[in-house]
């Protein structure tokens, strides 16, 4: 398994796995301000390729 050496799209893999999480099994509640964070990284760092 290759893991992408591309900061912004690991960023947003792991944003993803997060809100899939929070999203099946509710009782794990996750801070949105750590998703926000997370999220606007992951944007940042793909818009300027890294």
């Amino acid at each position: 398994m290759n893991i992408t050496k591309n900061l912004g799209m690991l960023l947003l893999a792991i944003y993803l796995i997060l809100i899939g999480i929070s999203a099946l099994i509710h009782t794990i509640a996750i801070p949105v301000i750590v998703t926000g964070i997370l999220a606007l990284a992951a944007g940042i760092l793909i818009l300027i390729g890294r």
